[in-house]
């Protein structure tokens, strides 16, 4: 039998992803309520501008005050997607001290402080769910916490930044350069006016650190992801890409290592082959790949973002914590029970494709092998291409840690017949 009182919801932000939040409750009020057992009801929208119009929305439940409405008392669930750390961290704390659960979309408050805002949640008997803070639509979140908790994740491998993979996706097809490709992203509105926070990988760096998390039942915060962003990443980079067979991808990597007493997140470009599932992810969208013990290879694909992408994963996240609300239960928490210590870099394992500008001249090869053959870093293939006392010389090595790389490419500059090193990059997914 539904209950006839509603539950009510307090909305943090009413912008991209709020204002369809609300829509999508009013809209779908009816079937909403059939699948919770009750009718839920938009008790209050906090906002910073409270003049501008916002359709569909009762101008009577517009408030500045935040702050005032999570403390009301009366509000079962808050859904926060406002974004950044404060004020978010101390108003979603503070809806758990006045009896609300939280639903939320914000990846860099819980990248940084998800123990703690788990910890509040548990220490008041609260829900605390945040589907939407990773890949928008696409249901990630909840099939690594409920679906695999009975398997062992050893990798998520994925495109978690819509933004990057526009822009990655039209340099690979169309053969322009990134600020050209950038622009056009920008112009399509898929680039923020300022795209660091994308380009240089921050956004998905957060994402790996939740998922990291996760997946692993350990604590991995943002500052234990290893970043770096696509700015440098080149048409030339493509077109060696091709003739290896394979294209360049923003990649969110988390792994577990192979004798099990560590993680590593990390996001940077990569090479993967054509013939990986990732590779043919195009424009704005996302996809993840995850490998575990027991269900073998996954995919997640979909929209990343985007207003009505990212409402969807709210809602679902708000039906579920409705429900538990109406049972008297919380949904599952914070699972750090493994503890596995986060590795720097430097012990990453992993393919490269070395790009160098050397002198055309007999010897430079050998000089060049035994560089890479002295720092135990054993080389794949070898292309060079000369031309009027200048070459080309690209190495693509066989599996080495960062830290050895690193060794290799310091004494290869140190070399007279090295003119520059043109491009690092990593090869993935093989």
């Amino acid at each position: 039998m539904m209950r006839t009182r509603p539950l009510k919801v307090a909305l943090l932000g009413c912008g991209v992803v709020g204002s369809e939040v609300a829509r999508i409750m009013t809209t779908h009020a009816d079937d909403l309520a059939q699948r919770i057992g009750a009718p839920i009801e938009l008790a209050g929208v906090a906002v910073r501008r409270p003049s501008k119009v916002r359709e569909g929305i009762d101008p009577s439940l517009v408030t500045t005050d935040a702050t005032a409405l999570v403390k009301r008392g009366d509000i079962d669930v808050v859904v926060e997607v406002i974004g950044g750390i404060e004020p978010a961290r101390t108003l979603i704390t503070t809806a758990f001290e006045h009896g609300a659960s939280v639903v939320s979309a914000n990846k860099a408050l819980l990248a940084q402080d998800g123990a703690a805002l788990h910890a509040a949640a548990e220490q008041h008997g609260k829900d605390l769910y945040y589907e939407a803070a990773v890949a928008g639509a696409i249901p990630l979140i909840r099939p690594l916490r409920e679906s695999l908790a009975g398997d062992k994740v050893n990798r998520v491998l994925g495109i978690v930044n819509g933004t990057t993979n526009f822009i990655l996706d039209k340099m690979d097809s169309t053969g322009a350069g990134y600020q050209e490709a950038l622009d056009e992203a920008t112009a399509l509105g898929y680039a923020e006016a300022d795209p660091t926070a994308d380009v240089e990988g921050f956004d998905a760096a957060a994402k790996a650190a939740i998922l990291a998390g996760i997946a692993f039942h350990s604590r991995v915060r943002l500052d234990d992801v290893y970043r770096e962003g696509m700015t440098e990443v080149t048409a030339s980079d493509f077109a060696s890409a091709k003739n290896m067979g394979c294209t360049i991808k923003l990649l969110a990597i988390c792994e577990r290592a192979e004798d099990g007493g560590s993680v590593t997140a990390r996001v940077h470009p990569a090479m993967i082959p054509l013939t990986h599932p990732l590779a043919s992810v195009r424009g704005a969208y996302n996809a993840v790949f995850v490998e575990s013990d027991a269900s073998g290879q996954l995919m997640f694909y979909g929209p990343g973002a985007g207003g009505a992408p990212t409402a969807s994963a709210v809602l679902g996240d708000l039906v579920a914590v409705c429900r538990n609300r109406l049972s008297g239960a919380t949904g599952p928490g914070e699972s750090a029970y493994a503890a596995l210590p986060v590795s720097p870099m430097g012990d990453v394992v992993t393919r490269y494709h070395i790009s160098l500008d050397v002198a055309d001249k007999p010897g430079v090869l050998a000089q060049v092998a035994t560089v890479f053959a002295e720092h135990g870093v054993s080389i794949d293939t070898v292309r060079q291409q000369g031309k009027d006392g200048e070459a080309s010389l690209v190495v693509v090595t066989h599996r080495a840690s960062d830290a050895s790389l690193s060794g290799t490419v310091e004494a290869l500059r140190k070399l007279d017949t090295v003119r520059g090193v043109a491009s690092i990059m990593r090869v993935e997914g093989e």
